[in-house]
């Protein structure tokens, strides 16, 4: 992304003056930040705080890679410093264009609670290395723009999903309200044991659907096989968890809870409740809406 803004330069002579000057190119700051650039563009748009920088990094323990970024992309927002030596002061010396490595004292970065691997020793003077491929500069402003943006598709798209329940609803003739949420819960059969509760064992049998009958998922076997969804490697059975100890998409915990064990529902499920904008795999794609046929075989 080609970028057209111009930002008066930032000086960060008011915010680091070096210390030293060794004869292999680093340079230290006198707050401890150590750095080398090995190439640089003055006369291109300098980084600033609240900036979104994009580009290719590697991150170092001393000579071992803890994380890397091979192709441009989103690597890291410029936020205020933490610690005497941080990041931040040699991001606000780069330029678009520039690459540089950047060494910070390992022990500052743990203390803020960042987990190293085992070769990691406390207070032993090792270093992390940050080297640093700046292709771009995605500034608050632009950052701002896109949040907004994002946020009208997000509601344009809501306005869709409601619509398309609400044709749902009305071509099944389904009379329900949703909750607060959106989410409508259809007791089709209300049952007379234990209620679903935070901590009880459950077994559930479901049938999962898309608003246009499209089957993405069940616990059933014979539901499975006339779908073309049959797994042969699966074990069809009912499904069965600690009610609260299980990652479960809100919709279905919302649903279940507080029913009785023997009762049958139809859960209908907004996306924000579901699987939201990333959708889940080939069978469910982002922003859909979700249909639950369940059963509460059993709670303990």
């Amino acid at each position: 992304m080609k970028k057209t803004i111009k930002f008066l330069a930032l000086s960060v002579a008011a915010l680091v003056m070096l210390a030293s000057c060794n004869k292999d190119g680093w340079k230290t700051t006198s707050d401890g930040l150590g750095y080398k650039f090995l190439e640089t563009n003055k006369d291109a748009q300098q980084v600033q705080m609240g900036d979104v920088l994009v580009g290719t990094c590697v991150l170092k323990l001393g000579d071992s890679i803890l994380f890397q970024v091979d192709q441009p992309d989103r690597i890291m927002m410029v936020n205020p410093p933490a610690f005497k030596g941080d990041l931040t002061n040699g991001l606000l010396m780069m330029h678009l264009g520039d690459k540089a490595i950047f060494s910070v004292w390992a022990d500052s970065v743990h203390k803020l609670g960042f987990q190293f691997p085992p070769y990691y020793k406390e207070s032993a003077g090792m270093k992390l290395f940050y080297e640093i491929n700046l292709t771009d500069i995605i500034t608050q402003e632009e950052i701002a723009q896109e949040q907004a943006l994002f946020a009208e598709n997000m509601q344009q798209l809501q306005a869709a999903e409601r619509d398309s329940i609400a044709a749902y609803m009305k071509n099944n003739n389904i009379k329900a309200e949703p909750d607060e949420d959106g989410l409508y819960i259809i007791v089709n059969k209300k049952g007379k044991g234990q209620k679903v509760e935070i901590g009880r064992d459950v077994a559930i049998n479901y049938t999962g659907r898309l608003l246009d009958g499209k089957v993405f998922d069940t616990s059933i076997e014979t539901v499975a096989k006339s779908n073309d969804i049959y797994e042969p490697q699966r074990q069809y059975a009912p499904l069965s968890y600690t009610v609260g100890r299980m990652s479960l998409i809100r919709g279905w915990e919302n649903g279940v809870i507080n029913q009785p064990a023997g009762s049958k529902l139809t859960l209908i499920i907004p996306s924000s409740l579901g699987y939201g904008t990333q959708g889940a795999g080939d069978r469910i794609p982002p922003n859909s809406p979700l249909i639950f046929d369940i059963e509460i075989v059993s709670v303990k």
